[in-house]
């Protein structure tokens, strides 16, 4: 390990030759106050930005261990400087030249709260100061360059003089706003703590009074700031818990069974659905929704006309399809609503237990959705090869303890299988359960039921190790990741745009490193889809995110095994047999 004199010396001699040249200061040096490592440089200024490390040692950052001491707290304080080394790094890195130069930067990020590989708590081993804690951060870097000439004395000045000033203003405690980093963590382990109680209350989901669930566009993710209606629970489905930080919290419960949100359009329906399938993760202090909490293993469907699906048993929903086509072990490129959202739901069923299912009128099939009387009458049974999901939502709560919240503003017949009706008017919420099971028994629909005495078995399947492939011509591995919605596994392109619960590119990434991963380590022809997902996310509880890559990467956010099952699913190369 050099130091920080040596490696200034070094660029200033690098200025003017070759960018290539850069290649020669990867490695680790010594600047007093902290560690800089850098573990790879880019090869042009145009391509993906170096990739650097600090290391503050526990002395010099001096943060307290309160602010660390439960892994909760933890994951919120490297959040909380992660976003402040953004911050720092916005004000004082600028343009240097051409390409990526003079870049400064973290991993992007949004509302959520979430474990990154982007910074690390580091505990002191040394008795005098075991109360305190260090860090490891870590950033991109565009190497200045004039065309593809080094820039030797802008990246000196970079290296050496603003990178200590953004280590010094944003991971040294004391230069820090310590009420304000307080309140990050503190919020963060109250919506935790939180969505720990939903379960042993019964509850699917809560919605804390005060809430701002509006956004202020649909790509703009913070709060509304004007005209925006703060969320007032319905007495009836009001609840009340003890914060460990905030003390007395009052909200909305939503309980487990099966749960309708109606209402007019534009009123708030489909917002307030949108806030608990994002509860699964914590949210930033000022966000609106930071004790909008759901069940994390909560899940998303809708129809996702398109996609592939390779060998799911949709039988407890479509049976008897045309030219005898096989619905026990269902394979299309081009899927239907209806066949896609069936198929939604026993993959997701397929991988973990999950406690409730989310659904949104506006993004399902609505032939999967419901079949009325009339429908019925004039379309017999046998001609009919879908069995709506209004016919299997109570088998699903029955047979598997699955819940559902639903969205439904167009059809009543739901009211006949509900267990709780909450309508939304301007974004107010009303208990209307008893008004709903009225209208129901006085406008009876006599309406067949369709869904046979129970919901059907939940088939395993076993992928094929060949049919995931992350090779590309020469290159063993290429795994390529554009925004939230779409990941290039090889020769293929999976779309993930129906996929809502993926929030963070850096999720993608790591999905796309944990199927590489799964199929070097776990897929043997002979392992089930959730027995591989099950081992990989214990490896990761166990080692971190580091173990699903050869170096150290600073952009990785954790992921849910919901979602790394919908990416490999969506493969369309994949091949499995059932077991």
């Amino acid at each position: 390990m050099t130091n920080k004199e040596s490696l200034q010396r070094h660029l200033l001699q690098l200025d003017n030759r070759g960018y290539k040249a850069y290649k020669d200061i990867q490695g680790s040096y010594d600047f007093s106050e902290f560690r800089l490592i850098i573990d790879y440089v880019q090869g042009d200024p145009f391509a993906s930005a170096s990739k650097f490390r600090v290391i503050v040692p526990p002395n010099i950052a001096q943060i307290p261990c309160q602010l660390f001491n439960s892994r909760c707290r933890e994951i919120a304080l490297r959040d909380y400087l992660t976003r402040q080394f953004d911050k720092a790094a916005h004000s004082i890195s600028s343009k240097r030249g051409t390409g990526k130069s003079g870049l400064i930067a973290v991993t992007g990020f949004g509302q959520e709260v979430l474990e990154r590989t982007s910074a690390f708590i580091i505990s002191s081993n040394t008795s005098d100061i075991e109360d305190l804690g260090g860090v490891e951060l870590r950033f991109a870097v565009g190497l200045p360059a004039g065309g593809r000439s080094i820039l030797g004395r802008q990246a000196a000045e970079m290296l050496c003089e603003d990178i200590p000033q953004i280590v010094s203003n944003s991971l040294k405690y004391s230069h820090l706003n310590a009420a304000e980093c307080r309140h990050h963590v503190e919020t963060v382990e109250d919506a935790d703590w939180l969505q720990q109680q939903l379960a042993e209350n019964g509850l699917v989901a809560f919605v804390a009074d005060g809430s701002i669930l509006p956004r202020r566009t649909g790509v703009d993710d913070r709060p509304l700031l004007n005209n925006a209606v703060a969320f007032q629970s319905p007495p009836s489905l009001k609840v009340e818990f003890n914060c460990p930080n905030l003390g007395l919290i009052s909200g909305m419960g939503i309980p487990t069974g099966i749960t309708l949100i109606v209402g007019g359009g534009y009123h708030g329906k489909s917002t307030l659905l949108r806030a608990i399938e994002l509860g699964v993760y914590n949210r930033i202090p000022g966000d609106g929704r930071e004790f909008v909490v759901a069940n994390p293993a909560a899940v998303k469907i809708r129809a996702e006309d398109g996609r592939s699906v390779a060998g799911v048993d949709i039988s407890p929903f479509i049976n008897h399809l045309p030219q005898g086509r096989d619905t026990v072990q269902f394979y299309t490129k081009n899927a239907s609503g209806s066949t896609s959202q069936a198929a939604n739901i026993i993959e997701a069923l397929e991988v973990g237990r999950i406690p409730v299912l989310l659904v949104d009128e506006d993004t399902a099939a609505t032939n999967f959705m419901i079949r009325d009387r009339r429908m019925q009458e004039l379309i017999a049974k046998d001609k009919e090869p879908i069995t709506p999901f209004i016919d299997k939502v109570r088998q699903l709560y029955t047979d598997y303890g699955v819940s559902t919240i639903l969205v439904m503003g167009g059809s009543g017949d739901y009211f006949d299988v509900a267990d709780t009706v909450i309508s939304i008017d301007n974004f107010q919420a009303y208990n209307v359960t008893e008004k709903a099971k009225k209208i129901a028994k006085n406008y009876s629909i006599s309406r067949a039921d369709e869904g046979g005495e129970n919901f059907g078995e939940i088939t395993q399947r076993m992928p094929i190790p060949a049919s995931l492939d992350p090779s590309r011509g020469r290159r063993y591995v290429r795994v390529k990741v554009r925004d939230v919605d779409e990941l290039a596994f090889g020769t293929d392109d999976i779309d993930l745009g129906a996929i809502e619960q993926i929030v963070d590119s850096g999720q993608l990434r790591a999905i796309a490193a944990a199927m590489v991963y799964a199929k070097q380590q776990y897929m043997d022809g002979k392992r089930t889809l959730s027995e591989i997902i099950d081992l990989v996310m214990a490896d990761i509880e166990a080692e971190g995110m580091d173990i699903l890559s050869p170096f150290p990467e600073g952009d990785f956010a954790m992921f849910r095994r919901f979602e790394l099952a919908a990416a490999i699913n969506r493969l369309r190369s994949l091949s499995v047999v059932a077991k």
